[in-house]
């Protein structure tokens, strides 16, 4: 298995009963934040029954995929006292197990330490290809 798979996996099985992370959460908490899309493929791809993979939603507390079966996703959520209607988790913001940005193993893609590539504010001019 997979390093970063192993780590996915033991942040969804640390999520507790009546609690949420989006794809997104476990990516980061996973030390990859930018590997949201990722994180949805090994939830697809989980089929052990000690990883609760319906406690993992998409963003703003959108139900997200289940292998089709998102009927049941629904129940397992219902069943652990969230509230969901249609495709959405009601209370998102408090059943959100947030991931602890301070932690050293929150790493960005970009590495430590490196800043994001600075943008001009200087707006391009008609006929020219970009930035004055």
């Amino acid at each position: 298995m997979e390093a970063f798979t192993a780590r996915v996996l033991g942040v969804v099985r640390a999520i507790p009963p009546g609690r949420l992370m989006t794809y997104g959460d476990v990516a980061a908490r996973a030390g990859r934040a930018r590997a949201a899309r990722a994180v949805g493929n090994i939830m697809r791809g989980c089929h052990d029954a000690s990883v609760p993979c319906h406690r993992v939603v998409a963003a703003a507390g959108r139900l997200g995929g289940y292998g089709g079966h998102e009927a049941l996703k629904r129940q397992l959520l219902s069943a652990e006292g969230l509230r969901v209607t249609r495709q959405r988790i009601h209370g998102f913001a408090q059943a959100r197990c947030v991931p602890n940005t301070s932690s050293a193993a929150l790493v960005s893609s970009r590495g430590p330490g490196r800043r994001p590539p600075r943008r001009s504010r200087r707006q391009a001019t008609p006929g020219t290809r970009g930035p004055v």
